[in-house]
């Protein structure tokens, strides 16, 4: 139950306002990828957020405009999969509670680009604006939930975020918390349930605080102002996030109760004592003690011994930057493999091996690094495009259909006269990312199959159109079980090669253009029927079995 607490604790956090005030609108973004199946305390994720979505929906002000947005519901492996599909109005409850219900959990998880297009169905540059994202895992397609929420509460009118993650480890939810802080807004990791507890009380029952007597002199407004480094004198690149807590020294060398953090820069304020400073950035984490006073400011600087690494993944010399390269970079002690387009990561000093994939092209360098240097570049991978059409006859109807499979292989062949697939797509304008060279592109639409050779250069664009030869064959028989059909011609040994078959009482497929036999299986006591056709390039054929 931690975590359905943890869901209701920070939508009663976006949802609830003073009654005197103006109609809370706020856009409640759900996780909608596959790893939501995974289950917290037996119970499926997905399941949590859909009661949770219920049961806080019930206690909203029916003046509140809320609305409903999900990513990754419709589509598997497409960074463009997100829908506002209950726009913010009053009254919506029974809208969103039924969108939940009836919502498909299978693809990845853009969640900066959602949260973006959230606040902009928002108007948060012109009105107050909330954004509630229930998310169990990170950014996949290449966004930068710190950078985003920095941007959008400097260019908001006054706008917050709240993030609930899902079974996230510490470090994971890091990633995805500064999203809420750096709106001011609040981070809760589900399923621990006295932060939940700790959230409630600061929400929903903390007293105002009494103002001091005006004879007392002002406390020291904060006492640690920490900073971590690269090195001693290199600074932390812009725009890559340290993430800076404390912990009350116990004497034994693991860290007592956890008493506060924040982004550098920072400041915080903590009783006197003795501390556990812990500086976290990328792949490095560093810790020191420190002791705190009352009287004076602590400035500890946090030496990481680490170096950085800005990284741009461009297909060719000059090109864009393509969000579908994936930059794997493997350093001493772990791996970061959830970089696509460009890479920010602070890493341990010494070897480090950064690989690019896209498509069907990869590069790899390996680099010894120093603590303090920056490597700020951008890494080519070597890749043209390819982008592959069918069509029924030489400059006739395209095929457009999700029928289309298409298969690239290496031209040369090898020893025993095959040739080595290389990559795969299906539908109309399938785009590949191809190193150099020459290859074949094969494509199977039902039951007509081509190839095409053609060739990819660097940096440049193959339109690769591929003739079938072939036509569309209908075929309707009532009372019918199945349809087999088989090449008219028969070879030596009086055989006919089947081509196809289908079911039921109507059958349609693409065939090449030539002659066939059709064989009719019917479901009641009747002989199976022959008949034969021809089918032309580029023309449907209907085929009535009597």
């Amino acid at each position: 139950m931690g975590a359905v607490r943890a869901v209701l604790a920070i939508l009663l956090l976006a949802l609830s306002i003073p009654a005197a005030a103006a109609a809370n609108r706020v856009i409640v973004i759900l996780d909608g990828s596959g790893s939501m199946w995974a289950q917290i305390d037996g119970k499926p994720k997905l399941e949590i957020a859909r009661e949770s979505l219920r049961a806080v929906l019930k206690t909203v002000p029916a003046e509140d405009e809320i609305g409903f947005m999900a990513y990754g519901h419709r589509e598997k492996g497409s960074c463009g999969d997100i829908e506002l599909i209950v726009p913010p109005a009053a009254g919506t409850a029974a809208a969103i509670t039924k969108a939940a219900d009836h919502l498909k959990f299978l693809g990845k998880t853009p969640l900066s680009a959602a949260v973006r297009q959230a606040a902009e169905a928002l108007r948060y540059t012109e009105d107050k604006a909330t954004v509630v994202l229930i998310t169990d895992g990170l950014e996949t397609c290449g966004g930068d939930p710190c950078a985003l929420g920095r941007e959008l509460k400097e260019t908001g009118v006054d706008f917050t975020a709240h993030v609930v993650g899902f079974g996230l480890t510490d470090e994971e939810g890091r990633q995805v918390a500064c999203l809420a802080e750096n709106t001011g807004g609040r981070y809760i990791a589900a399923g621990n349930e006295q932060a939940l507890q700790d959230a409630l009380k600061a929400v929903v029952s903390a007293p105002e605080p009494e103002p001091e007597p005006a004879s007392q002199p002002a406390a020291l407004e904060f006492n640690l102002i920490p900073k971590a480094v690269l090195k001693e004198g290199v600074d932390v690149p812009a725009g890559m996030d340290v993430f800076l807590e404390i912990f009350r020294d116990d004497a034994a060398g693991t860290g007592g109760d956890h008493v506060d953090f924040g982004y550098q820069p920072v400041k915080m304020h903590a009783e006197p004592g003795g501390y556990i400073l812990r500086a976290t950035s990328g792949a490095v984490k560093v810790e020191q003690k420190i002791a705190l006073t009352a009287d004076k400011a602590a400035e500890p600087v946090v030496d990481l011994n680490a170096a950085a690494l800005l990284l741009r993944a461009r297909p060719a010399p000059g090109a864009d930057i393509d969000g579908n390269a994936q930059i794997v970079i493997d350093y001493p002690g772990g791996q970061s493999a959830s970089n696509f387009g460009t890479a920010k990561l602070v890493v341990p000093a010494g070897e480090t091996a950064v690989t690019v994939k896209l498509g069907g092209g990869e590069v790899a360098e390996t680099m010894q690094l120093a603590a303090g240097q920056v490597v700020d570049k951008d890494i080519v991978v070597g890749v043209g495009k390819a982008k592959a059409n069918a069509f029924y006859t030489a400059g006739g109807e395209r095929v457009d259909s999700g029928d289309l499979s298409w298969k690239v292989f290496k031209a040369a062949k090898k020893i025993d006269g095959t040739r080595e697939q290389v990559t795969y797509a299906f539908g109309p304008d399938s785009l590949f990312d191809l190193p150099p060279g020459d290859y074949v592109m094969g494509v199977e639409m039902q039951a007509a199959t081509a190839e095409q050779p053609f060739g990819i250069k660097v940096g440049e664009m193959s339109e690769v159109e591929v003739t079938l030869n072939a036509g569309v064959a209908a075929i309707a028989a009532p009372g019918a079980d199945g349809f087999r059909i088989y090449e008219a011609k028969k070879d030596l040994q009086g055989e006919r090669k089947q081509v196809t078959y289908g079911f039921g009482e109507t059958f349609q497929t693409t065939l090449a253009a030539g002659d066939y036999v059709v064989v009719t299986n019917f479901k009641i006591d009747k002989a199976d029927a022959e008949t034969a056709f021809t089918v032309k390039a580029g023309e449907r054929t209907e085929v009535a079995v009597p």
